[in-house]
């Protein structure tokens, strides 16, 4: 194979890096993860004095529980379904706005 052909396939390799890295479902799964262990902390430290001005209704655990719920949930979304960067063929048909080449 020539020059070309390595420095293409390594560019597409990067790209693919680049394109999981980068996914949006693992920064949002992050996110409502580490915000969800934290609510979720603080849920579990109230005291009578909080559960009173809420109506006696830990929301702090409830809401907590749901945004480590919703956080894992992106988070295995993105492991099963990881983001595939779009190849050569579909990238210069899209420039041409024609349909793609298979």
């Amino acid at each position: 194979m020539s020059d070309y052909q390595h420095e293409v396939e390594e560019l597409e390799r990067e790209s693919a890096t680049a394109a999981r890295l980068f996914d949006v479902r693992r920064i949002i799964g992050g996110l409502f993860t580490v915000y969800g262990v934290i609510v979720t902390i603080a849920g579990l430290m109230a005291n009578d004095a909080d559960l009173k001005k809420a109506q006696n209704i830990n929301i702090n655990l409830w809401t907590g529980l749901g945004m480590l719920a919703l956080g894992l949930f992106f988070l295995i979304w993105q492991t099963l379904r990881p983001a595939v960067p779009p190849t050569v063929g579909e990238g210069e048909a899209k420039a041409e706005g024609g349909p793609a080449k298979d």
